[in-house]
């Protein structure tokens, strides 16, 4: 991971997650100076709050409201980061039911996803570093899914990203666009991950009823 996105420093002990859910660690690529690997906590608490438990209307951010929004427009301007994967869960309608995909780019790779962070100080006790992941409008892949998707940069956007001298919001902006849709695949998985208690390698492995995983 460290070689993939030219980190130079890592900070803590990340483990492997196959099942990410709101307030977990995740793995984050940021820039001060040097690159670094470190771990955040997936929901973003913004300076101001009062209360930490607003992070979990926080896991997602808009690309198009990020320079309004209050949560998100400081951390925009200034702490900008990638949420490390290899891919993200999505769950299509199928009648009553809601069958259970998983979207990875093709061939399979780790990725960043265009994402935000801040620092929030408590009246008392340590400081707490969390992160959201910014969506925009669905290709043509996800979109028979869901409608929104998250930001997948393509790596020769993603130091232009990280760089916090960067003031050029518009530019920012357009790097914001759903993924190239060829370059994506998708296939069932278990509904193992319905439940945040699993967290093995067989919430990513491919499922189907007719014994073929469904490719999209």
């Amino acid at each position: 991971m460290a070689k993939d996105f030219g980190v130079q420093e890592i900070t803590d002990d990340l483990q492997p997650s196959f099942n990410v859910a709101p307030t977990d660690k995740v793995a984050v690529v940021l820039n001060k100076g040097v690159k670094q690997l470190v771990a955040m906590r997936w929901g973003l608490v913004p300076f101001w709050a009062t209360d930490p438990k607003i992070a979990s209307k926080h896991i997602n951010a808009r690309a198009e409201t990020l320079t309004v929004k209050p949560a998100f427009k400081d951390a925009f301007k200034r702490r900008r980061c990638l949420v490390v994967a290899d891919g993200f869960f999505e769950w299509q309608k199928q009648g009553a039911t809601k069958i259970p995909l998983f979207i990875h780019l093709e061939p399979e790779r780790p990725f960043g996803f265009a994402g935000l962070y801040e620092i929030w100080t408590p009246p008392l006790g340590e400081k707490l570093v969390t992160c959201t992941i910014i969506t925009t409008e669905a290709n043509e892949l996800v979109r028979p899914i869901h409608d929104r998707m998250p930001v997948i940069l393509p790596k020769d956007a993603e130091d232009f990203w990280l760089d916090s001298a960067v003031e050029d919001h518009t530019r920012l902006l357009d790097l914001l666009q759903p993924y190239q849709a060829s370059d994506m695949s998708a296939f069932t998985v278990s509904k193992l991950v319905n439940s945040v208690k699993n967290n093995s390698p067989e919430c990513i492995e491919p499922v189907s009823a007719m014994g073929q995983p469904p490719l999209f």
